[in-house]
């Protein structure tokens, strides 16, 4: 069976509400959650501290635009 991610055409998206004392403190923790998830090529795209925690979304890419993209390879891998 092919690994889940090998479906996403381009990248991952996470957005939710983190505990957090300010909005750096917020980054780290969405980048550590989605390292943990496996995804290496992490953004956060948006970040906003309000009162015990941030809302905050962040974008793993599996592929940007130029990579040798595994969704065009077929059955055989090639």
């Amino acid at each position: 069976m092919a690994h889940c991610l090998d479906s996403i055409i381009d990248a991952l998206d996470v957005e939710t509400f983190v505990v957090a004392k300010d909005e750096n403190e917020a980054k780290e923790v969405i980048k550590k959650i989605m390292t943990e998830m496996g995804l290496k090529d992490i953004d956060v795209v948006y970040c906003q501290h309000l009162g015990p925690g941030a809302r905050v979304r962040a974008r793993g890419y599996i592929f940007r635009a130029g990579d040798k993209y595994g969704w065009l390879k077929g059955a055989d891998g090639k």
